[in-house]
């Protein structure tokens, strides 16, 4: 008997445009033989699945289930395919957990630590993990001549501003002097109320996937990725204003750091599913510092995550499939 999935896109954040171009690769990619796919879009306007008649049938919140030809639908795991709030965050993990219904992406504690970009940095140090030195800035306590004058006694330039939580590169500011600071501080603050500040790391960006099946961690081939832009932002990411090299072209010395560290990382934050960590390698020290993690990566035809898939000689039905079924152990 074919398991029901649903395959929840959308989100209330501005990472929903990126939702709905992954979900067009995870739904044309899962085994349908195996599965009974339903997309559901969960956003600002309601919870629903539209049919083959582009009729929309809102979902039934008390249970997550579809009542369809008067016959109700209950799903037996949910696929995350939204980036952002609440898919990325632990809030929907929550809402799930407590239906007993399993998904495939982190639990709702790793969720919400790991969007939490701070908190994410300060558990992977704790556990031997490279980070970049940082400061953190709160809304409701920002005193900006305060605030600057600690963080140019703090930190050395350049510095990276960005919202704490959230992904995308959205609201990111690279700054080379102190007299750019409180422009990329309020651009920051216009994303999220809590704003982190992190030193610069000079060195070679890396990318990888992490995932679990059969209760083994395995680690996609890495990318390296080139910005044409001075950092890695919202266009170089989604508007092909980078190089994407997969697998990298790299030592395999050093390929073998970064997995080792990606392998730990996911352990350390108890992760599940697929997730991918980003890192920069200092070649100075030979060290990979780690910049963040991203529990619902991009699956977009474009993204890294299907880039990676295909290098290491797998069908993406294959590794939806495996996900999905690593959620029910």
């Amino acid at each position: 008997m074919k398991k029901n999935i649903a395959l929840v896109t959308g989100g209330y954040s501005k990472e929903a445009e990126i939702s709905y171009k992954s979900v067009i690769t995870v739904y044309n990619n899962i085994d349908k033989d195996k599965y009974n796919v339903y997309t559901i879009d969960i956003n600002t306007k309601g919870w629903w699945y539209k049919n083959e008649q582009a009729e929309i049938i809102e979902i039934d919140k008390n249970n997550f289930t579809l009542n369809i030809n008067q016959q109700q639908i209950k799903f037996d795991a949910v696929l995350m395919c939204l980036h952002g709030t609440p898919g990325e965050d632990g809030k929907l993990q929550g809402y799930f957990d407590m239906l007993n219904i399993p998904y495939t992406s982190c639990d709702a504690a790793t969720s919400a630590l790991t969007f939490n970009k701070r908190f994410t940095v300060a558990v992977a140090a704790f556990g031997g993990i490279n980070v970049a030195k940082s400061l953190m800035l709160i809304k409701q306590n920002f005193n900006e001549q305060k605030d600057i004058n600690e963080i140019i006694s703090t930190l050395t330039f350049p510095l990276f501003i960005k919202p704490n939580n959230g992904g995308s590169s959205i609201g990111m500011s690279k700054v080379v002097k102190a007299d750019q600071l409180a422009t990329a501080i309020h651009k920051a603050f216009q994303e999220d109320n809590q704003v982190l500040i992190e030193e610069f790391i000079k060195g070679r960006e890396f990318t990888i996937g992490v995932f679990k099946t059969k209760g083994e961690i395995i680690t996609l081939p890495i990318t390296e990725i080139i910005s044409k832009n001075e950092f890695f932002d919202f266009e170089a990411k989604y508007l092909g204003k980078s190089d994407e090299i997969t697998p990298a072209n790299v030592d395999e010395a050093i390929a073998e750091q970064v997995r080792l560290a990606a392998k730990k990382i996911y352990q350390i934050l108890n992760c599940s599913g697929i997730v991918r960590i980003d890192f920069i390698y200092n070649q100075q020290n030979n060290q990979p510092y780690m910049l963040e993690v991203n529990t619902v990566p991009g699956q977009s035809e474009a993204s890294i995550i299907p880039q990676q898939v295909k290098a290491m000689n797998w069908h993406l039905q294959e590794f939806y499939s495996a996900l999905i079924e690593e959620c029910f152990h």
